[in-house]
């Protein structure tokens, strides 16, 4: 397939995603109303105060009841829509060929609805993304395509999904790129930027292009003085804190998954952490007057913005609630993203540093809006581990270039407190402790741009086919191993490598045997000039074992073998070129707790629900 035909299709899945992103939308619109207001209606403004429900006191069951939905869906049509979808989609890159079941974005949409709209503290932006993988897969397994092609098409989908709900095409594009595509080439890029602009323009049509938050006027302005040092230094301690808070908001993802899994029934444990999660919202309405914590938390996040959320105390309060929330929700089997409710988070924590430094300090220059929105960035940044993504999405919400200084540094010092307490991000933990760990970085291949002189090995012996393999030993070291490389009539006949096998092999057979009767064929002929990509092109494609590596020649004369390339010099490579990047490793370990005979048990059940 052509990377034309790739991005043409890459077009329909931006096409589909973002119209999956209204469809979407309207459902959480009539679930909420369903539940919380006792009315059928599509619409539905996040971004201001639920009202108070006729039900009273009794909403405390609305999560309940949406959350016993939910546990249904789940547990009888697709295993994989619970929790916050994006380490599945990521699992589905790594270790499955880019392969997602077709059923999971339907059952994902509507869960994830019930959920929302039922008070659940998750985000709608991970079930987008699960959804606008899904059918990038499904489209990927319809049309005939390598793994990596359906690969690329799976990013482009999470790209769009992202770029629709928040109104930001540069930060799906980056969120795709730093996130879920292990290679970046034009190849892969342009597919991903086609489908995140084409799902950004049909979410424009239907939402409109007004940013996802609104901001006061020069929110995040620093006077170019030296005094402003004082500014940056306290987003400084900000990102520290965020990162201290993404660090728990993980591990708190987790523990309460693991508590969860001591009580026995899914239907059981869903509704006893909605139960709580609905509790929660209920106190919060009749001692603070809103629900607060309910949904995408999208109206507590502009009420913090806009400064009508100033109380310090009380707005760590909403922080400490939400964190607990969330992770009441997610660990006890909801569906639902955690981008939303680290914005949340991230944005009280702002507010509330801002709060505690203007009383002491007053006339300190500080702003309480400023701070939450910069607050937000980290703790998204901090906890995803895709800092370049938060940089970028946050300023596009804002529409503030103003913003992007502080936001660096605030980000920059999140996601290093957050590794310090941390290794393993908000997506990458459940993966790891799933036992599939992916990289923690992109490398660029650059042991693919050396010769073959550079890496082939030079220790080779040059002999004829008729020599004996018993004399050939004696001029071999016992411990070692060697590369000869077999000659018949001045041309190459074969390769052969002796070890310790084959040397015990040969001495119980026959004595006499020669070098041309143990010689292996499958071999190629390269050029030492030849880059590595090339030969190892050329190995893969003739299942050779071993390159010979020759002198340029003229067909006239004698071939000079100047060395070999077998699989492990093309791994030392690739080792020698990883070492000059930071760290000195690509792939995270596997370092997980041991598995809970609880954990144990609810992997069997999820394993029985995948079978069915």
């Amino acid at each position: 397939m052509t990377v034309y035909t790739l991005c043409f299709l890459a077009l329909v899945v931006g096409v589909v995603t973002g119209l999956g992103a209204v469809v979407f939308r309207g459902l959480i619109g009539i679930m909420h109303n369903a539940f919380f207001l006792g009315r059928f209606s599509f619409a539905y403004d996040a971004s201001q105060f639920t009202p108070v429900s006729p039900w009273g006191m009794l909403v405390i069951l609305v999560p309940v009841a949406g959350g016993l939905v939910v546990t249904c869906l789940v547990t009888h049509f697709a295993p994989e829509a619970k929790g916050h979808g994006v380490p599945e989609v990521m699992d589905a890159i790594y270790y499955k060929g880019g392969v997602i079941r077709p059923v999971v974005a339907v059952v994902k949409s509507v869960a994830s609805a019930f959920a929302i709209g039922s008070g659940a503290a998750v985000g709608r932006e991970g079930p987008i993304i699960q959804i606008g993988s899904a059918l990038g897969s499904t489209l990927g397994q319809l049309v005939r395509m390598t793994a990596g092609q359906r690969i690329t098409l799976v990013a482009a989908g999470a790209g769009a999904g992202i770029a629709a709900t928040f109104n930001t095409p540069i930060g799906g594009v980056l969120f795709a790129t730093e996130l879920m595509m292990p290679e970046i080439s034009v190849n892969t890029f342009l597919p991903v930027a086609i489908s995140t602009g084409t799902a950004t323009f049909i979410g424009r049509l239907f939402f409109g292009a007004a940013p996802a938050f609104f901001v006061p006027a020069q929110l995040g302005a620093i006077p170019n003085e030296p005094g402003s040092a004082f500014t940056l230094l306290l987003y400084a301690v900000l990102g520290a804190i965020t990162g201290a808070a993404a660090a728990l908001l993980v591990r708190a993802l987790h523990w309460a998954e693991d508590v969860f899994d001591y009580i026995p029934g899914r239907y059981t444990r869903h509704a006893l952490g909605m139960f709580l999660v609905g509790l929660a919202m209920y106190l919060l309405q009749r001692y603070a007057g809103h629900y607060f914590i309910e949904g995408v938390g999208y109206a507590t996040i502009q009420a913090t913005l806009y400064g009508q959320l100033q109380a310090g105390l009380f707005l760590l309060l909403l922080a400490a609630c939400k964190l607990l929330a969330t992770s009441l929700s997610l660990g006890s089997g909801s569906s639902g993203g955690v981008f939303s409710p680290s914005l949340f988070i991230g944005a009280t924590l702002g507010a509330s540093l801002a709060s505690a430094v203007a009383t002491a300090l007053p006339g300190a220059p500080v702003s309480g809006p400023a701070f939450a929105m910069v607050g937000m960035g980290a703790m998204v940044g901090g906890g995803t581990g895709a800092a370049m993504t938060a940089v970028a999405m946050v300023f596009e919400m804002t529409r503030d270039y103003d913003i992007v200084l502080p936001m660096i540094i605030a980000v920059a010092f999140s996601l290093g407190v957050r590794r310090v307490l941390s290794p393993e991000s908000i997506y990458t933990l459940k993966l790891v402790r799933r036992g599939h760990p992916i990289p923690s970085a992109l490398h660029a291949n650059m042991f693919l741009v050396q010769r073959a002189s550079d890496v082939m090995e030079t220790d080779v012996l040059v002999l004829d086919a008729r020599a004996q393999f018993r004399t050939t030993l004696s001029q071999t070291a016992e411990p070692a191993f060697r590369h000869i490389v077999v000659t018949a009539d001045d041309e190459i006949y074969g390769v052969l490598r002796i070890n310790t096998g084959l040397r015990r092999a040969v001495s119980h057979g026959e004595i006499h045997v020669t070098l041309g009767a143990l010689a292996q064929r499958n071999f190629i002929v390269v050029q030492e000039t030849d880059a590595v990509f090339g030969v190892i092109n050329r190995l893969w494609t003739r299942n050779a074992i071993m390159a010979v590596v020759v002198e340029p020649y003229d067909g006239d004369d004698a071939v000079r073998v100047l060395g070999v390339i077998a699989k492990e010099h093309i791994a030392e490579a690739v080792a020698s070129t990883i070492r000059i990047f930071p760290g000195h490793t690509g792939v995270k370990e596997t370092v997980g707790p041991h598995m809970t005979e609880a954990r144990k048990r609810r992997m069997e059940e999820q394993d029985d629900e995948a079978a069915t």
